[in-house]
């Protein structure tokens, strides 16, 4: 299951960052979250973004860092906008996490599609909420 999902401005200031675990694993989570964006620089920068077969270059990042049972994995898109995903499933595959960010960049867009929001404000649309909660609990789900 998704404990924590996020959305990072290019500059790194959250756009939106969600737990959906106990209060007092919030702070934990958004610690790691934040700790990951180091990486998905450094991947960025490297040029490591994967490639899906027969596809150009992949936003998806795969796995960014790992701690005790919790994965974060990360996905990048064009505009330098990070999607963040802390799981808490021992046994995840890329096919799903993958599945998981298009949904996620596609509630983004969106969200940030409505004329009444303002580039580089957080997201509180209530919309945009309740669909990255669906996105969370839906993995494992299946």
């Amino acid at each position: 299951m998704i404990v924590a999902a996020a959305v990072i401005a290019p500059n790194n200031s959250p756009l939106y960052l969600s737990t959906f675990g106990g209060e007092d694993d919030s702070a934990r989570l958004s610690t790691l979250v934040h700790c990951s964006l180091d990486v998905v620089e450094e991947k960025v920068a490297a040029g490591l973004r994967g490639t899906a077969p027969g596809d150009g270059p992949d936003a998806y990042l795969g796995l960014l860092s790992a701690e005790d049972e919790l994965k974060v994995f990360g996905f990048v898109t064009n505009t330098r906008v990070k999607l963040v995903a802390v799981v808490d499933d021992p046994v995840v595959k890329d096919d799903e996490m993958r599945a998981i960010f298009r949904r996620m960049h596609a509630a983004f867009v969106d969200a940030v599609s409505n004329p009444f929001y303002q580039q580089g404000a957080p997201l509180v649309s209530p919309r945009f909420d309740a669909s990255i909660r669906t996105i969370a609990t839906s993995l494992g789900a299946s």
